[in-house]
Order: C-alpha cells, then sequence, then structure tokens
C-alpha cells in the first residue's frame, strides 16, 4: 500500500461546497480529498447517491458472484471526470494491492478485488463506492478556496459513510460551527 505524501496538504479532509458554488456539478456537494498536493487535488464527491445501478446490478455488469451478494455498500457519484471507472474509499481495516493509504485511516482502492471481498462478506468496516471523480490541476483547488468556493473540515467516518445524503452539506457545516445562511458568496481579503 502506497502511503499518502508527507507535504499532503488538505488530504484527507472534506471539502464544502459555499452556498454560492455556480457550478451545478458541485452545488452542495461534500468531497473527500483524496489527495491534494502541488501537482493538483483528487477527491470524491460523497454525498451524491447513485440511483442507477445499484449494487446488485453493478456486480452483475462485472460478473462479480455471488449476486445476491452477502454484503453491500453504497454508490455516489464520486465526481465529473472519469464517471465509468470506479473507486472504494474504505476503511484500512482491509487493503489489496493497489489500495492506496490515504491518511492511515481511510484508503482507496479502484481494482475489482474489494468488491469481490465485499459480496463475499469480507473486507472493510466500512466503505463506498464512487463512479468517476472531482480532480483540480496544479494550484487551481487552493485558486478556488481563495476565491471563497470551498471550506474544508476533517473527515469523519459518519458523515463519509452513513446513508444521510440529504442532509450531509448541512451536518459538514456545523462540524465547523457554520449556519449556511450566514455565509456570503464574497471573499474578502485583508
Amino acid at each position: 500500500m502506497k502511503p499518502a505524501s508527507p507535504d499532503a496538504y488538505l488530504t484527507g479532509q472534506l471539502l464544502i461546497a459555499m452556498p454560492a458554488m455556480s457550478d451545478p456539478r458541485f452545488s452542495h456537494s461534500v468531497i473527500y480529498l483524496c489527495a491534494h498536493s502541488k501537482e493538483g487535488a483528487m477527491g470524491l464527491v460523497v454525498n451524491r447517491p447513485l440511483a442507477k445501478p445499484d449494487f446488485d446490478q453493478l456486480l452483475r455488469q462485472l460478473k462479480i458472484e455471488p449476486v445476491p451478494p452477502a454484503r453491500r455498500i453504497r454508490l455516489c457519484e464520486g465526481g465529473p471526470v472519469d464517471n465509468g471507472r470506479g473507486f472504494v474509499l474504505h476503511t484500512t481495516d482491509w487493503t489489496g494491492e493497489g489500495s492506496m493509504d490515504v491518511d492511515g485511516k481511510l484508503a482507496l482502492t479502484a481494482s475489482l478485488d474489494v468488491l469481490k471481498v465485499i459480496a463475499d462478506g469480507g473486507g472493510p468496516r466500512e466503505g463506498l463506492l464512487a463512479l468517476g471523480y472531482a480532480g483540480w490541476g496544479p494550484g487551481q483547488l487552493d485558486n478556488e478556496i481563495q476565491q471563497n468556493a470551498w471550506l474544508s473540515v476533517p473527515a469523519d467516518e459518519d458523515l463519509l459513510f452513513d446513508g444521510g445524503h440529504d442532509t450531509k452539506w448541512r451536518r459538514a457545516l456545523a462540524k465547523l460551527k457554520i449556519d449556511p445562511m450566514l455565509l456570503s458568496g464574497t471573499a474578502g481579503h485583508a
């Protein structure tokens, strides 16, 4: 398992879209940052459940047995980039070949091995499958944060893995003790 970079910036944090976010792909989104460095950033939107396929349908498409599985994980729209590709964000109590350690507590796995283990009833204690991801080029996310597009907060398993998608954005803001009705859409500079 490859460890996270020591100059990891906001890696392992949640990004919370500000209320004035004009890009509809990210409006009211909560994104787990899997990587953030001077080379750019990559994250998974964790509060947009995927209507189709469901976990059983996905296993059938990928020809992974057993169906029905012994265990299921939630599926979400991970972001607008490469949305035909799946990424499993999960706890580090299970890792496989190609798993990337994000922050010592969570890992990211893009191989089918993790889905096979989960379908058999094993695998990580918590996990979610994201189709696609959110990506930023060098300095792009940093600039968006300076432009007041995002807030960040430490991630926790409840926000990441529970099924309360409709409330994740407000709960993430509540971790900062912020009322979204009081947030301004303009950035100030001292």
